[in-house]
């Protein structure tokens, strides 16, 4: 039967053919909701100088990249507004002291935004994570200032300058007792408790893995994360600290503690799982989570680095290709019948 007989025209287009509602920008502002929980906590131990870290990290990167499209890619219409530059000023800022000075963080935002991301071409196509980028720069190029530990709480919510009450991270604890065993430090380590609900000295993203986890929670029940693959980086981090623990416990602290401790949470639910930097496949997201976190483990236990999640999974950036390469996503119409493949 003709169309014309029908009333009906025959339109041919290219795929995909099937539409959906999801979008990067769609997915980018889910995020920022999903990181509001660990934006609050930040703020109500560090201060009103963590809201200003914050929205100076996310305002360099909105300016960056809005000048970069603007005058050196010399497009009419912005990307910001898709949402990806906030996220990735948020994810800067959760990892820096809150007691940074801001033009450091300026420094680090145009790493992030202009060098690691926009260098490639812009969201999609850049290999390494703009933020872990941004934050790997500025801990080399200032390293007293990325590692001074403002105490939460320690001096009032509207003080500005965070440096005059500083003390180690737990993790740094541990690795400063070294040989002379944990109890040594025995005294100073915070409780689970303080490390789940919140109230540490660290980054700003460390302050509380309860802030983490409800915001990764909305991501899993969005859609937008798969829960397996968080949890085989936190499985990784915890295989490679206990065999170290169950080893010698005298000296290695149990992997509860390093999955609670430092940036392990903030990693697992908001940079392994980032989609541009990661494997296109489930399988190789999740043998890619899996051993960026035995690296990070092996990292933290043997580096001189008391923290390994930020370099465990830019080393393991650089290995998606070998990943997409080894697990391959399966096929449309892939092993379907002959009658149901026409």
């Amino acid at each position: 039967m003709s169309t014309q007989a029908t009333g009906r025209s025959l339109v041919v287009a290219l795929p995909p053919h099937e539409r959906s509602e999801v979008s990067v920008a769609r997915i980018m502002w889910s995020v920022v909701l999903a990181l509001m929980p660990t934006t609050l906590v930040g703020i109500w131990f560090y201060g009103i100088r963590a809201a200003v870290v914050t929205l100076t990290a996310v305002g360099a990167s909105v300016v960056v990249e809005h000048v970069i499209v603007r005058y050196f890619f010399r497009r009419d219409t912005t990307t910001v507004t898709d949402g990806s530059a906030v996220v990735t000023g948020m994810l800067l800022a959760y990892n820096v002291p809150a007691g940074i000075p801001l033009w450091q963080l300026v420094v680090g935002a145009v790493v992030a935004i202009g060098v690691a991301k926009m260098a490639f071409g812009g969201i999609g196509n850049n290999p390494f994570n703009p933020a872990l980028v941004g934050r790997a720069f500025m801990l080399v190029s200032f390293p007293v200032d990325m590692t001074t530990w403002p105490v939460p709480g320690s001096q009032g919510f509207a003080t500005w300058n965070l440096d005059a009450v500083t003390a180690a991270t737990p993790l740094g604890l541990v690795k400063e007792a070294g040989a002379g065993g944990l109890s040594a430090v025995a005294d100073q380590l915070p409780s689970y408790g303080s490390l789940f609900l919140g109230n540490i000295g660290g980054c700003i993203g460390e302050a509380s893995a309860l802030a983490v986890v409800l915001g990764g929670l909305y991501l899993v029940w969005k859609g937008f994360v798969p829960w397996v693959v968080p949890l085989l980086y936190l499985a990784g981090l915890g295989l490679v600290t206990g065999i170290a623990w169950a080893i010698d416990p005298g000296t290695y602290i149990d992997p509860l503690y390093h999955i609670l401790a430092g940036g392990a949470m903030l990693g697992a639910w908001f940079m392994v799982t980032d989609m541009t930097t990661s494997p296109m496949s489930l399988t190789g997201r999740m043998v890619f989570a899996a051993s960026a976190g035995l690296l990070a483990g092996i990292i933290r236990l043997f580096g001189g680095y008391p923290e390994g999640v930020s370099y465990s999974i830019l080393i393991m950036n650089a290995l998606v290709p070998v990943f997409d390469r080894h697990f391959k996503p399966r096929k449309f119409g892939y092993g379907a019948s002959a009658g149901g493949a026409a």
